[in-house]
């Protein structure tokens, strides 16, 4: 089984939002049995918290289900049993790296996008819409280059 997480600051609506778009994409593709997903925090913030309710109305206008959700903060043993670590932008890409040093499972979430470097985070932008769909095509090509894998 291969082993995603997505990481941004808090947990409450990056990560989390593509934690759920991943889990439908791979639903879609019927390879959901192939895979573990999750989502996680670097700061200590937003520990315990749901998901920024923006983001639950974002995500419900796309059509993407998620659960009751509990905010939680990456730790060494999430990136020791994970295979690739998405991360937002290069604020959390510091953070991993200050935590635990540089690790080549930290991968840029917009690695196979030519049209944007980073995913903003949309409690300062209030541009959920345009998060989610970024994350939605982000997480397609994601999907599409791991099949040598799988």
């Amino acid at each position: 089984m291969i082993k995603i997480i997505f990481v941004c600051h808090g947990n409450i609506c990056r990560s989390v939002a593509a934690e759920y778009i991943a889990k439908k994409i791979i639903k879609e593709r019927n390879i959901e049995h192939l895979f573990s997903i999750e989502s996680k925090a670097t700061s200590l913030e937003e520990i315990g918290n749901d998901i920024y309710p923006p983001m639950k109305y974002c995500l419900t206008r796309h059509n993407i289900e998620y659960q009751k959700h509990r905010a939680s903060r990456i730790n060494m043993r999430d990136v020791n049993e994970s295979d690739y670590i998405y991360y937002m932008d290069n604020n959390n890409l510091n953070n991993l790296i200050r935590m635990f040093g540089d690790n080549d499972k930290f991968i840029n979430i917009t690695k196979y996008v030519d049209k944007y470097n980073y995913i903003e985070d949309p409690w300062y932008s209030d541009n959920f819409d345009k998060v989610v769909d970024q994350l939605i095509e982000c997480i397609n090509l994601i999907f599409d280059h791991l099949p040598n894998k799988i």
